[in-house]
């Protein structure tokens, strides 16, 4: 029995060594990978963020920054229209790919993705309604693409710190 059970211990003990000598705030190698799924144009990706936000405990090994001023110094509902959450999600996008020192090779991709989740927010209207929303949409889009601050123009952010304004209209 001693030696059967040998083994079986000497593999737990080294097992133990191992789970216990890697760093406790380790960040999951696939990071890179769950942001980038979480910030791309399609409705498919905003549902998985959105659920995700929903649910930030499940991610908080990966150190996600989920802080957000919504649509920055403009209305998070302009005329009514919902854009609130695409703010939020463009945030996330922004903060995070800064903090990973990647922001640049992204921010076209992240302008993108709001225009298209405030493009979603109008579908669900029709007629002048929906021409407003798209206008709207459209607005807030060309401000984020102009004047959305890239990561030189910033210096880096401290954790909970709240940026200085990144757009006149985000």
């Amino acid at each position: 029995m001693r030696r059967r059970l040998a083994p079986v211990l000497a593999s737990a003990a080294a097992a133990g060594v191992l789970v216990f000598a890697a760093p406790a705030s380790a960040v999951p190698a696939d990071k890179p990978r769950v942001l980038s799924t979480w910030t791309q144009t399609s409705a498919s990706s905003y549902g998985a963020w959105v659920a995700a936000r929903g649910n930030q405990a499940k991610w908080a090994a990966y150190g996600f920054d989920w802080s957000t001023d919504h649509c920055s110094s403009s209305p998070d509902n302009p005329f009514g229209f919902p854009f609130r959450t695409s703010c939020a999600r463009h945030d996330f996008g922004y903060r995070n790919y800064k903090a990973a020192g990647t922001f640049p090779a992204h921010k076209s991709r992240l302008d993108d993705a709001l225009y298209a989740d405030l493009r979603r927010v109008c579908s669900a209207y029709s007629g002048a309604k929906k021409t407003s929303c798209d206008s709207t949409a459209w607005t807030y889009y060309q401000a984020v693409k102009a004047f959305g601050v890239s990561s030189e123009a910033v210096p880096a952010a401290e954790p909970g710190d709240r940026p200085a304004v990144r757009s006149a209209a985000r």
